[in-house]
Protein backbone atom coordinates (compact mmCIF):
# COMPACT_ATOMS: atom_id res chain seq x y z
CA UNK A 1 0.00 0.00 0.00
CA UNK A 2 1.19 3.55 -0.57
CA UNK A 3 2.47 5.01 2.84
CA UNK A 4 1.01 7.93 4.99
CA UNK A 5 4.12 10.25 3.61
CA UNK A 6 4.12 9.52 0.20
CA UNK A 7 1.46 12.11 -0.98
CA UNK A 8 3.21 15.11 1.03
CA UNK A 9 5.56 15.96 -1.91
CA UNK A 10 3.78 15.23 -4.92
CA UNK A 11 4.63 17.47 -7.93
CA UNK A 12 2.72 16.01 -10.52
CA UNK A 13 -0.97 15.42 -10.80
CA UNK A 14 -2.07 12.10 -12.25
CA UNK A 15 -5.95 11.04 -13.93
CA UNK A 16 -6.94 7.50 -13.33
CA UNK A 17 -9.04 6.44 -16.24
CA UNK A 18 -11.09 3.26 -17.23
CA UNK A 19 -14.53 2.17 -19.68
CA UNK A 20 -16.93 -0.28 -18.45
CA UNK A 21 -20.22 -1.86 -20.20
CA UNK A 22 -22.37 -4.41 -18.42
CA UNK A 23 -19.96 -4.99 -15.78
CA UNK A 24 -22.30 -6.87 -13.96
CA UNK A 25 -23.49 -9.31 -16.66
CA UNK A 26 -19.37 -10.13 -17.12
CA UNK A 27 -18.64 -10.62 -13.51
CA UNK A 28 -15.96 -7.57 -13.58
CA UNK A 29 -14.16 -7.07 -10.96
CA UNK A 30 -14.92 -3.33 -11.45
CA UNK A 31 -15.28 -1.81 -8.01
CA UNK A 32 -11.44 -3.37 -6.91
CA UNK A 33 -9.94 -2.31 -9.99
CA UNK A 34 -10.91 1.43 -9.89
CA UNK A 35 -9.87 0.79 -5.91
CA UNK A 36 -6.66 -0.65 -6.98
CA UNK A 37 -5.46 2.76 -8.92
CA UNK A 38 -7.13 5.30 -6.56
CA UNK A 39 -4.30 5.86 -4.24
CA UNK A 40 -2.23 7.14 -6.89
CA UNK A 41 -4.40 9.12 -9.33
CA UNK A 42 -5.71 12.72 -8.13
CA UNK A 43 -8.77 11.89 -10.10
CA UNK A 44 -10.11 8.74 -12.33
CA UNK A 45 -12.69 9.03 -15.04
CA UNK A 46 -15.00 6.32 -15.36
CA UNK A 47 -16.61 5.88 -18.62
CA UNK A 48 -19.91 3.86 -18.40
CA UNK A 49 -21.56 3.12 -21.05
CA UNK A 50 -25.27 2.43 -21.44
CA UNK A 51 -25.95 -0.81 -19.88
CA UNK A 52 -28.03 -3.97 -18.91
CA UNK A 53 -27.53 -3.88 -15.42
CA UNK A 54 -26.31 -2.21 -12.61
CA UNK A 55 -22.90 -1.33 -13.54
CA UNK A 56 -23.84 2.75 -13.46
CA UNK A 57 -25.08 2.45 -9.73
CA UNK A 58 -22.10 -0.08 -8.35
CA UNK A 59 -19.61 2.98 -9.97
CA UNK A 60 -21.85 5.18 -8.19
CA UNK A 61 -21.91 3.29 -5.05
CA UNK A 62 -18.47 3.55 -4.40
CA UNK A 63 -18.86 7.54 -4.08
CA UNK A 64 -15.18 8.28 -3.70
CA UNK A 65 -14.84 12.30 -4.38
CA UNK A 66 -11.80 11.00 -6.88
CA UNK A 67 -14.73 9.62 -9.05
CA UNK A 68 -16.08 11.20 -12.24
CA UNK A 69 -18.57 9.42 -13.86
CA UNK A 70 -18.93 9.94 -17.81
CA UNK A 71 -22.32 8.38 -18.94
CA UNK A 72 -22.12 7.70 -22.75
CA UNK A 73 -23.87 5.40 -25.29
CA UNK A 74 -21.27 3.05 -26.85
CA UNK A 75 -21.86 2.88 -31.11
CA UNK A 76 -21.50 -1.03 -30.90
CA UNK A 77 -21.46 -0.78 -34.81
CA UNK A 78 -18.23 -0.47 -34.54
CA UNK A 79 -17.20 -3.41 -32.89
CA UNK A 80 -13.17 -3.96 -31.32
CA UNK A 81 -12.72 -0.48 -32.58
CA UNK A 82 -15.10 0.90 -30.18
CA UNK A 83 -13.21 0.27 -26.98
CA UNK A 84 -10.18 2.26 -28.44
CA UNK A 85 -13.04 5.55 -29.17
CA UNK A 86 -14.55 4.73 -25.98
CA UNK A 87 -10.68 4.50 -24.18
CA UNK A 88 -10.07 8.17 -26.17
CA UNK A 89 -12.89 9.61 -24.80
CA UNK A 90 -12.27 9.03 -21.41
CA UNK A 91 -8.16 10.16 -22.10
CA UNK A 92 -9.80 13.61 -23.29
CA UNK A 93 -11.78 14.15 -20.41
CA UNK A 94 -8.87 13.37 -17.50
CA UNK A 95 -7.52 16.98 -16.20
CA UNK A 96 -3.80 15.95 -15.38
CA UNK A 97 -0.73 15.81 -17.57
CA UNK A 98 0.18 11.73 -16.24
CA UNK A 99 -2.82 9.05 -17.39
CA UNK A 100 -3.18 5.79 -15.31
CA UNK A 101 -4.83 3.13 -17.65
CA UNK A 102 -7.16 0.55 -15.88
CA UNK A 103 -9.38 -2.31 -17.91
CA UNK A 104 -12.09 -2.89 -15.90
CA UNK A 105 -10.62 -6.92 -15.74
CA UNK A 106 -7.16 -5.74 -14.06
CA UNK A 107 -6.64 -4.94 -10.67
CA UNK A 108 -2.82 -3.48 -9.76
CA UNK A 109 -1.46 -5.42 -7.30
CA UNK A 110 -0.42 -2.37 -4.35
CA UNK A 111 3.19 -3.82 -3.82
CA UNK A 112 4.19 -1.90 -7.62
CA UNK A 113 1.24 1.43 -7.19
CA UNK A 114 4.26 3.39 -5.04
CA UNK A 115 6.71 2.86 -7.63
CA UNK A 116 4.60 3.52 -10.74
CA UNK A 117 3.63 6.98 -9.05
CA UNK A 118 7.46 7.63 -8.46
CA UNK A 119 8.44 6.49 -11.94
CA UNK A 120 5.82 8.94 -13.17
CA UNK A 121 7.48 11.67 -11.11
CA UNK A 122 10.75 10.53 -11.90
CA UNK A 123 10.09 10.27 -15.75
CA UNK A 124 8.21 13.70 -16.28
CA UNK A 125 10.75 15.34 -16.83
CA UNK A 126 12.29 13.26 -19.88
CA UNK A 127 10.33 14.12 -22.80
CA UNK A 128 12.59 11.19 -24.40
CA UNK A 129 9.32 8.76 -21.81
CA UNK A 130 6.13 9.01 -22.87
CA UNK A 131 4.22 6.06 -21.67
CA UNK A 132 5.59 3.36 -18.51
CA UNK A 133 5.10 -0.47 -18.44
CA UNK A 134 3.36 -2.26 -15.94
CA UNK A 135 4.22 -6.43 -15.83
CA UNK A 136 1.24 -8.90 -16.60
CA UNK A 137 -0.14 -11.92 -14.88
CA UNK A 138 -3.01 -13.79 -16.93
CA UNK A 139 -5.36 -15.82 -15.10
CA UNK A 140 -6.51 -18.98 -17.35
CA UNK A 141 -8.81 -21.43 -16.64
CA UNK A 142 -8.86 -20.35 -12.77
CA UNK A 143 -7.71 -18.04 -10.20
CA UNK A 144 -5.11 -19.99 -9.27
CA UNK A 145 -3.22 -20.95 -12.86
CA UNK A 146 -1.93 -18.38 -15.09
CA UNK A 147 -1.51 -18.34 -18.66
CA UNK A 148 2.74 -17.50 -19.91
CA UNK A 149 2.82 -18.52 -23.44
CA UNK A 150 4.26 -15.29 -25.22
CA UNK A 151 1.22 -14.51 -27.33
CA UNK A 152 0.24 -13.28 -23.78
CA UNK A 153 1.63 -10.01 -23.40
CA UNK A 154 4.24 -9.95 -20.74
CA UNK A 155 4.25 -5.82 -20.47
CA UNK A 156 1.89 -3.31 -21.40
CA UNK A 157 1.71 0.34 -21.06
CA UNK A 158 -0.40 1.74 -18.11
CA UNK A 159 0.75 5.32 -17.62
CA UNK A 160 0.99 7.57 -20.28
CA UNK A 161 1.72 11.18 -20.74
CA UNK A 162 -1.90 12.88 -21.59
CA UNK A 163 -0.43 16.07 -23.41
CA UNK A 164 -2.63 16.65 -26.18
CA UNK A 165 0.26 18.07 -28.24
CA UNK A 166 1.54 14.34 -28.14
CA UNK A 167 -1.39 12.89 -29.45
CA UNK A 168 -1.40 9.34 -27.59
CA UNK A 169 -4.29 7.15 -28.32
CA UNK A 170 -5.28 3.87 -27.71
CA UNK A 171 -4.06 1.17 -30.15
CA UNK A 172 -7.08 -1.06 -31.62
CA UNK A 173 -8.96 -2.54 -29.25
CA UNK A 174 -7.04 -0.41 -26.53
CA UNK A 175 -4.96 -3.02 -25.12
CA UNK A 176 -2.24 -0.40 -25.25
CA UNK A 177 -1.13 2.73 -26.95
CA UNK A 178 0.51 4.05 -30.24
CA UNK A 179 1.79 8.02 -31.01
CA UNK A 180 -0.17 10.17 -33.91
CA UNK A 181 -2.12 9.12 -36.67
CA UNK A 182 0.77 6.99 -37.93
CA UNK A 183 0.46 4.88 -34.89
CA UNK A 184 4.13 5.40 -34.31
CA UNK A 185 4.80 3.04 -31.58
CA UNK A 186 4.72 4.70 -27.78
CA UNK A 187 8.33 5.42 -25.96
CA UNK A 188 7.93 3.89 -23.03
CA UNK A 189 10.38 2.50 -19.62
CA UNK A 190 9.28 -0.35 -17.61
CA UNK A 191 8.55 -0.26 -14.20
CA UNK A 192 7.99 -2.78 -11.43
CA UNK A 193 4.13 -2.58 -10.91
CA UNK A 194 2.33 -6.04 -11.53
CA UNK A 195 -0.90 -5.89 -13.20
CA UNK A 196 -3.57 -9.04 -12.47
CA UNK A 197 -5.55 -9.51 -15.56
CA UNK A 198 -8.65 -11.73 -14.20
CA UNK A 199 -10.68 -11.71 -17.51
CA UNK A 200 -9.86 -15.63 -18.54
CA UNK A 201 -9.95 -16.54 -14.57
CA UNK A 202 -13.45 -15.44 -13.96
CA UNK A 203 -16.54 -17.70 -13.73
CA UNK A 204 -17.86 -19.94 -16.45
CA UNK A 205 -21.07 -18.11 -16.13
CA UNK A 206 -19.26 -14.99 -16.59
CA UNK A 207 -16.71 -16.23 -19.41
CA UNK A 208 -20.28 -17.54 -21.48
CA UNK A 209 -21.43 -14.24 -21.42
CA UNK A 210 -18.32 -12.93 -22.63
CA UNK A 211 -18.35 -15.37 -25.38
CA UNK A 212 -21.50 -13.98 -26.61
CA UNK A 213 -20.36 -10.44 -26.44
CA UNK A 214 -17.56 -11.34 -28.19
CA UNK A 215 -19.70 -13.09 -30.88
CA UNK A 216 -21.18 -9.65 -31.62
CA UNK A 217 -17.91 -8.22 -32.22
CA UNK A 218 -16.42 -10.88 -34.16
CA UNK A 219 -19.14 -12.97 -35.62
CA UNK A 220 -16.34 -15.96 -36.89
CA UNK A 221 -14.39 -16.11 -34.39
CA UNK A 222 -15.34 -19.03 -31.95
CA UNK A 223 -17.77 -21.36 -32.83
CA UNK A 224 -20.10 -22.77 -30.54
CA UNK A 225 -19.04 -26.06 -30.75
CA UNK A 226 -15.73 -24.45 -29.43
CA UNK A 227 -15.08 -25.52 -25.51
CA UNK A 228 -14.96 -22.09 -23.50
CA UNK A 229 -12.21 -22.22 -22.28
CA UNK A 230 -9.52 -24.45 -24.51
CA UNK A 231 -6.18 -26.05 -23.35
CA UNK A 232 -2.81 -23.96 -24.39
CA UNK A 233 0.73 -24.74 -23.54
CA UNK A 234 2.29 -22.53 -20.60
CA UNK A 235 -0.73 -23.19 -18.16
CA UNK A 236 1.18 -22.89 -14.85
CA UNK A 237 0.14 -22.24 -11.26
CA UNK A 238 0.32 -19.24 -9.23
CA UNK A 239 1.80 -19.39 -5.67
CA UNK A 240 1.84 -15.61 -5.04
CA UNK A 241 -0.20 -12.95 -3.28
CA UNK A 242 -3.30 -11.46 -5.09
CA UNK A 243 -4.14 -7.67 -4.78
CA UNK A 244 -5.47 -6.99 -0.81
CA UNK A 245 -8.44 -5.17 -3.12
CA UNK A 246 -9.13 -8.35 -4.83
CA UNK A 247 -9.05 -11.10 -2.11
CA UNK A 248 -12.59 -10.82 -1.09
CA UNK A 249 -13.52 -10.97 -4.79
CA UNK A 250 -11.04 -13.57 -6.37
CA UNK A 251 -12.24 -16.20 -3.03
CA UNK A 252 -15.81 -15.37 -3.62
CA UNK A 253 -15.19 -16.98 -7.28
CA UNK A 254 -12.20 -19.33 -6.97
CA UNK A 255 -13.95 -22.87 -6.68
CA UNK A 256 -16.31 -23.13 -10.03
CA UNK A 257 -17.16 -26.98 -11.36
CA UNK A 258 -18.30 -25.77 -14.53
CA UNK A 259 -15.02 -23.82 -15.16
CA UNK A 260 -12.62 -26.45 -16.93
CA UNK A 261 -10.42 -26.45 -19.11
CA UNK A 262 -10.45 -28.56 -21.91
CA UNK A 263 -8.45 -31.67 -22.62
CA UNK A 264 -5.02 -31.47 -23.39
CA UNK A 265 -3.78 -32.10 -26.86
CA UNK A 266 -0.97 -31.68 -29.28
CA UNK A 267 -0.56 -29.38 -32.84
CA UNK A 268 2.51 -29.05 -34.48
CA UNK A 269 2.24 -24.72 -33.88
CA UNK A 270 2.62 -25.81 -30.17
CA UNK A 271 6.45 -26.34 -31.08
CA UNK A 272 7.21 -22.71 -31.99
CA UNK A 273 5.58 -21.88 -28.69
CA UNK A 274 7.57 -24.69 -26.60
CA UNK A 275 10.90 -23.57 -28.29
CA UNK A 276 10.06 -19.86 -27.23
CA UNK A 277 9.54 -20.81 -23.89
CA UNK A 278 12.70 -22.79 -23.81
CA UNK A 279 14.86 -19.56 -24.50
CA UNK A 280 13.02 -17.53 -22.26
CA UNK A 281 13.87 -19.49 -19.39
CA UNK A 282 17.60 -19.52 -20.39
CA UNK A 283 18.31 -16.27 -21.89
CA UNK A 284 15.08 -13.94 -20.45
CA UNK A 285 14.63 -13.03 -23.57
CA UNK A 286 11.16 -13.45 -25.20
CA UNK A 287 11.26 -14.28 -29.05
CA UNK A 288 9.17 -12.76 -31.65
CA UNK A 289 7.43 -10.48 -28.83
CA UNK A 290 4.73 -8.22 -30.25
CA UNK A 291 5.24 -4.70 -28.51
CA UNK A 292 3.05 -1.51 -28.74
CA UNK A 293 6.26 0.43 -27.40
CA UNK A 294 9.89 1.00 -28.23
CA UNK A 295 12.07 1.01 -24.58
CA UNK A 296 13.90 3.69 -23.88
Amino acid sequence: MLNQNFREDVVVKVSGFTIVRNAVQLDFPLVESIRSILPLCDEVVVNVGKSDDDTLSVVRSMADPKIRILETEWDLSKRNFVFGEETLRAMRDCRYPWGVYIQADEVLHEDGAEELRRAIEENDGDPRVEGLLVRYLHFYGGLDTVATHRRWYRREIRAVRLDPGLDIRPYQGAQGFRVGPNARKTRARLTGAQMFHYGWGRPAKALQAKRAVTRGFFPNKQPDTAPLLPWIPGIRPFRGQHPAVARDWVEARRYDPERRIGPRFFHPQHVRLYISDAIERLTGHRVFEFRNYTLV
